[in-house]
């Protein structure tokens, strides 16, 4: 999966209010609306695009979209 590929997936699955700019070093804490909502919606991108499991502890442990990007791994 490439970098933009899985972008365009977070971005899809967060589906924030206001358009943002986001690259494979963007901090998720400094996402504007980055929140409880935005970390559900990964985690169920996670099940659903890569099935994958991952907890909101998994999410608190990561800070950078290219940590995130690696825990996704290859698809299933």
């Amino acid at each position: 999966m490439s970098h933009q590929q899985f972008i365009d997936n977070f971005l899809s699955a967060t589906d924030f209010q206001e358009p943002v700019e986001v690259t494979m070093d963007t901090v998720l804490a400094d996402l504007p609306e980055w929140d409880s909502l935005a970390a559900l919606a990964t985690i169920v991108m996670f099940d659903m695009e890569y099935s994958k499991t991952i907890t909101g502890e998994d999410l608190h442990k990561i800070r950078t979209l290219n940590e995130l990007y690696e825990l996704a791994g290859s698809p299933a």
